[in-house]
């Protein structure tokens, strides 16, 4: 069970003064308004979608050997199943594992390390940028820090939430969805107690220091903040009095728009609070436990329609996809509004949209998304 320090929900805490850049990712460029229409142009708007846990356990590495075969490792077969899902304006993903050099060697539980050909198949399968904040970014030293944000690097995949330089720490990532500048947070809860070497290499969990963050974003041209964060309780499908305590917290303030969870390897509701969003835990997106749990193999994939109004920016519509990893062979995630009805499927989808809505989002206009 995750013990969350006192320091979490404080707000007061001094912050260290930092420096750098915004890094700043161009997506799309926004559409060109018609010189002869008379009619009042439509709200600036973009769509993001957003995924749950990346967790390469060995069962996955093989498979992507076996889809490959002498061309090499393969990860897209596993994860085109949601290629038409997410695409949107910007699509966020939550890679929780360091990524090695080619050559290996990889491990699965409890100290992971994947091949980097994983970060192709995010780029291929459609994410924009991934957050790297987990209780597992230390598990193969920070050479497993350079490695994994080197990897991203080559195949054109932004990253937050672990850094190579003080510098790379200090810059907020800023990202283009079809022409609004959208800012990307990434903290977790902890590092399954391996003591950060330096204070900057990954984001922990602290309040002041998301908000700080998120104003610094502001500062830096971002017109809409969002937080990915690494929190609650594994296997449990509830949210803690923490997770809702910190998420109340923190949407309070107006430098943070939009709150999505991962971590805890199952799916967990949504919650409106307020004017904004939180999606407590999205479950894994793709894994292979051990001894598989049947909820460990259920996923969604949340959307997020925002547009600007007289008083800024807010959430228009909320929206999830169930999904499931089916274990094969051959092993393949899938969206399951795209695919046909079994037993199987439909126990999923029934769980998730129970979880889903288990504090009343469905009341607060979430809904599930149709293909």
């Amino acid at each position: 069970m995750v013990r969350w320090p006192a320091f979490v929900l404080a707000t007061g805490l001094a912050l260290a003064g930092c420096t750098g850049s915004p890094v700043v990712v161009t997506n799309a460029a926004p559409a060109p308004s018609s010189p002869t229409s008379s009619a009042p142009p439509p709200p600036r708007s973009f769509t993001l979608t957003a995924g749950g846990d990346i967790l390469i356990h060995p069962a996955l590495t093989d498979q992507a050997v076996a889809d490959g075969g002498a061309a090499g490792r393969n990860f897209l077969p596993l994860l085109a199943g949601i290629k038409d899902t997410l695409k949107s304006d910007l699509s966020i993903c939550h890679l929780e594992i360091p990524l090695g050099t080619k050559d290996g060697p990889f491990f699965g539980y409890p100290a992971f390390i994947a091949p980097p050909e994983v970060a192709k198949a995010l780029v291929d399968v459609g994410y924009d940028s991934c957050s790297t904040a987990s209780n597992h970014t230390l598990d193969r030293g920070v050479g497993a820090i350079q490695t994994t944000l080197d990897a991203l690097d080559a195949v054109g995949l932004k990253h937050t939430g672990s850094f190579r330089t003080p510098e790379e720490a200090a810059a907020p990532l800023i990202l283009d969805a079809g022409g609004v500048k959208v800012a990307q947070l990434s903290f977790t809860y902890g590092f399954n107690g391996i003591p950060l070497p330096d204070p900057w290499r990954a984001n922990q969990i602290n309040a002041a220091k998301i908000l700080a963050d998120a104003r610094k974003a502001r500062e830096a041209g971002a017109e809409v903040v969002v937080l990915s964060i690494h929190w609650g309780n594994e296997y449990q499908h509830e949210a803690t009095e923490e997770q809702k305590a910190l998420a109340r917290q923190l949407l309070a303030d107006p430098a943070l728009d939009l709150i999505i969870g991962t971590h805890v390897h199952v799916v967990q509701p949504f919650e409106k609070i307020g004017k904004k969003w939180v999606v407590y835990g999205m479950g894994n997106e793709v894994a292979r436990h051990s001894e598989p749990r049947g909820v460990t193999e259920e996923g969604l994939i949340a959307r997020f329609k925002f547009e600007q109004g007289p008083e800024g920016w807010s959430v228009a519509e909320a929206s999830y996809t169930p999904t499931l990893v089916e274990l094969g062979p051959p092993i393949r995630l899938v969206d399951l509004t795209r695919v046909p009805a079994t037993a199987r499927r439909t126990e999923a989808i029934n769980r998730t949209e129970g979880v889903v809505f288990s504090l009343g989002a469905n009341g607060q206009g979430l809904t599930r998304a149709k293909p």
